[in-house]
């Protein structure tokens, strides 16, 4: 795969986060973008990622190996009928969206099944644009790869190469196993974390209790909800189908629940809570799927000046390099006020050792 030429249409967060990995891993490949934001073109210009750039499509497209579409699913598919008039017939086609459906029937429509692989980077942020973009976003992360009917074996091998080579975990699925797979995994709970969030605002008391301490369990729980509704609001429409599949199933688990806490009915809420406990526990671990493992401690500490300050010398002092470390607000579902976090397994049980020596009550997950 030398000297390949790829073509970016849309560079925001995704689309930049792949263009900077692949010249990261691939400085001598050509990229070229278009973005209906000149400001985007011109940082990626300055930064090095893109090596030329567009203002409207053009027809220098056709002489690129591969053409992201990074734009929205009703973006891509307008410039499908400009891609078919211009891609040379090698060309391998493909996309970013978060639902496959539409895109790979509007492949189908314009006749370019034998040029589309879909895809799909299972990594993002509630941040958006370029400006917000990291060549080690897709880093360990699962890239969903959904290949069109007629695209040949050799075609999709090579593919999944160059998603495996910029550091993702790529895994073929069907469109429609994607489309429903992440309906439940991805798309339906952050509706229930807007839905979690919104309920709060609407319940609340009128001094905001709520709001006050929701700062620990709360918000970890309901983060994604800082996402962009600009992004969501045409996922849900997109995946709708498949997305009240899932609300229904869970619909009823709810209204279940509610008759257990109705009924008192102690047996039942015990293995309700149970079996989440022993399924999410089964789940991989970080360090073996496609996310990095975290190595977090937790100390106990009293809320003094300079606390925070001796403990960071005091690990400094024996070289142990601290990643993040953060005051927890809440105790609802963590143990211990002070969070460190370490960049190996060995630093942080090296610092809890430390941290033992010196009197500090240390919990680790």
């Amino acid at each position: 795969m030398d000297n390949l030429q790829i073509g970016f249409i849309g560079l925001g967060l995704i689309g930049g986060s792949i263009a900077k990995a692949i010249k990261k891993f691939h400085p001598d490949y050509k990229i070229c973008a278009y973005s209906p934001t000149p400001q985007t073109l011109e940082i990626a210009m300055a930064e090095d990622v893109v090596d030329e750039s567009f203002t409207k499509l053009d027809s220098r497209f056709g002489e690129c190996d591969y053409i992201f579409l990074c734009g929205p699913i009703s973006a891509n598919i307008e410039y499908l009928e400009f891609l078919k008039a211009n891609i040379n017939p090698n060309c391998i086609i493909t996309d970013v969206g978060s639902v496959k459906g539409d895109i790979h029937k509007a492949i189908i429509d314009v006749g370019l099944d034998a040029n589309f692989i879909g895809g799909h980077p299972m990594a993002g942020s509630e941040k958006t644009g370029f400006a917000n973009s990291k060549d080690y976003l897709i880093e360990n992360a699962y890239y969903i790869v959904t290949p069109a009917g007629d695209v040949g074996i050799d075609k999709i091998s090579t593919f999944m190469e160059l998603i495996s080579s910029l550091g993702a975990v790529p895994m073929i699925l069907t469109y429609e196993e994607h489309d429903y797979v992440t309906a439940a995994i991805s798309h339906l709970p952050h509706i229930i974390a807007s839905s979690l969030v919104n309920l709060i605002h609407y319940i609340d008391t009128d001094d905001e209790h709520m709001k006050t301490i929701a700062a620990g369990g709360f918000k970890d729980l309901t983060r994604i909800a800082s996402s962009s509704a600009a992004i969501w609001q045409p996922i849900c429409i997109e995946n709708s189908e498949n997305i009240s599949k899932v609300l229904d199933d869970y619909i009823k688990l709810l209204v279940q629940a509610r008759c257990w806490v109705d009924q008192h009915s102690g047996e039942d809420l015990y293995n309700l809570f149970d079996n989440a406990k022993e399924f999410r526990n089964s789940l991989p671990e970080s360090s073996l799927g496609p996310l990095k493992k975290s190595y977090v401690l937790y100390c106990d500490l009293y809320d003094e000046a300079g606390g925070i300050a001796t403990i960071a010398t005091l690990l400094a002092n024996n070289n142990l390099s601290i990643k993040n470390i953060g005051i927890v607000h809440s105790r609802e579902f963590e143990e211990g006020v002070l969070k460190i976090e370490f960049y190996d397994e060995k630093s942080c049980g090296a610092a809890q050792s430390i941290l033992n020596e010196h009197g500090y009550t240390i919990h680790v997950r």
